[in-house]
Order: structure tokens, then sequence, then C-alpha cells
């Protein structure tokens, strides 16, 4: 037990490095990087239509066809570079092919007709049907794209002003621009995620975004709360040992949130992968690894940064 200024703290609840653990996190986050360069050079990055523009041609189906008959039959009228995925919704009965041509290739609707009729002679059990058809100007998949982007950098910014603002007296510039650090490695996980398990980059990504971005940001301002409150409690505490204090506090309430939120993301998960949903799968996947992350990186990264560029503000002004 040791007593700083009156107030007695245990200094087996201060055992917690975050500056050993804060090394081996950037190990790690360094690692997943890397993987996810690899993985992108090997199998690039998938952007949905909405974001790279194309057509999108789907044809519904009951009963079984195999992947590769179908593809057979498109191949002989669509010559443009293209991809056919199976998907299945909950919101439908029957289970989807879906056609995707990327960039400035579309096909005419005589072709699709031609299509549905060479498909559905091909398969006449399994009552083949266009279930609808929709294509993006590349022009317009760029607007949709920058909007996003513009969604996600005022949600930062906003990011950066509240936590400025709410904790200027343990430097609020200082614990904003490394909350933030936080968030940016949060979302290359998500992403890398997405290259990782060839996961479509569409609007579920920037849901899974702007809810990392709400969810990790939460547990760095417990964080940085607990640290405000020690400094008034332990003054002659130094900023390592405080951020240390802190984190003690809070690691376990910390993992059981953590823990008890990606359950129920699994689940998700598991439903999707059981019943082939991909529309969950791009959400559910990404997310799943980004609350594990946001989970690490606000302890063992925003807060030893901000212990770093604390030191480093305090012996400057020295």
């Amino acid at each position: 037990m040791a007593n700083l200024n009156g107030n007695t703290v245990d200094t087996a609840v201060t055992k917690i490095n975050s500056r050993k653990v804060f090394k081996i996190a950037i190990i790690v986050y360094a690692a997943i990087l890397v993987a996810g360069i690899v993985f992108g050079i090997i199998f690039g990055v998938s952007l949905d239509v909405s974001f790279k523009g194309g057509t999108m041609i789907t044809y519904s189906f009951e009963g079984e066809i195999k992947d590769a008959d179908f593809e057979a039959v498109v191949d002989k009228y669509i010559t443009q570079k293209h991809t056919v995925e199976r998907k299945k919704s909950l919101a439908q009965k029957e289970e989807t092919f879906v056609i995707t041509l990327a960039g400035k290739d579309a096909v005419s609707n005589d072709t699709q007709n031609s299509l549905k009729e060479e498909l559905k002679e091909t398969f006449p059990d399994n009552n083949v049907d266009l279930f609808g058809s929709n294509t993006v100007s590349p022009n317009l998949a760029g607007t949709f794209f920058l909007k996003s982007l513009v969604a996600v950098l005022i949600a930062a910014a906003l990011v950066v002003i509240y936590v400025g603002i709410r904790f200027k007296n343990i430097g609020g510039v200082t614990a904003a621009l490394t909350a933030l650090c936080a968030l940016v490695i949060d979302l290359m996980v998500t992403f890398v995620t997405c290259i990782v398990f060839r996961l479509q980059i569409d609007s579920n990504y920037i849901a899974v975004v702007l809810t990392i971005l709400g969810y990790s940001l939460n547990d760095t301002i417990v964080c940085y709360d607990r640290v405000r409150e020690n400094k008034k409690l332990y003054p002659k505490l130094t900023t390592e040992e405080n951020m240390n204090l802190s984190i003690s506090g809070i690691l376990t309430r910390n993992i059981v949130t953590s823990v008890t939120t990606s359950l129920a993301v699994l689940t998700i998960v598991v439903v999707s992968e059981l019943y082939g949903l991909s529309t969950l799968r791009t959400f559910a996947i990404p997310m799943t690894f980004g609350l594990l992350s946001g989970c690490v990186s606000s302890l063992f990264i925003a807060g030893p940064l901000w212990v770093l560029w604390s030191k480093k503000r305090n012996k400057k002004a020295k």
C-alpha cells in the first residue's frame, strides 16, 4: 500500500505496465497491416457497384442450381468481365444469382431478357426469373463514395472537438488526437478484415465505420475520465502511474463490455454463414474485429500515446 497526499493506493492494481503492452500492441497491429497489404496485393480490394460504378443483375430461382452450370450460361451472353455470386436474403424466399460488371460496362435489356429465356430453358424446374437490374455510372458512384468519406471525416472531426473540450484539464488537444489515432487503427483493422475475408466494401462498411467510431470513442472517454479523476485523488502520481492505475480500474469493465457486445455480433456472423446471407456478412464480420480492436486500442494505444505526448510536452515546458 502507498499513501499519496493522504489517499491510499493499492499498488497491486497498478501492476499493468501500459508502456509494455503498448509496444506489444504496436507489433500486433503492424503485423495486421502487413497482412492486409499482402492480401490486398494478391486478391485486391472488392468494391461494391455503389462505390465503383457498373451494373448489377439479379436472377431469382428455386430449388438447386450448380454455380458452374449457371455461370456457363451467363458466359454465352455476357462477354465483358463479370462476376457471378450466389446470395440469399431473409426477406426473400428464393435464392438469387447476382451478376456484377464493373465500371462503364453495361448489359442491354435485350441481352438480359435473352439470358433470362436461356436460363429458363436450361433450368426448366427452377423457375428462374429476372429479379432486378441496377446500373450506377462511375461518376455517380464516385459522388456517393465522396459523400461517405465526408461523413466519416465529419464524425472524426466532431470526436476531436468533443474530447478536446471535455478533457481540456488533462491536455484536451493531446487527448483528442491520441483518441483519433486509436480510432484510425480500429478502422484499419476493419478494412483489413474485409480484404482478408474477401468482403465487398459497400454501404454496410460505412455503417461499421461510424459504429466503431462511437464504440471505441466511448471506451477511450471512460479511460480519460478515470485519468482525470485519479489526477485529483492522487496528485503525486506521475502521468504514467496515473494511466496504469486508470487502466487497471476499468480493464475488467472494458473486457466484459467488449466480450458481451462481440458475442451478440458473432451470433449475426453465425446466422449469416449458416444461411449464406452475404448482406449480413459484410456488416457482422468487420464489426466483430473492429469491436475487439476497440477494446485494445482505446486503452493500450490512446492511453500510452497520451502519456508519451504529455511527457514530451512537459519537458518542453520546463
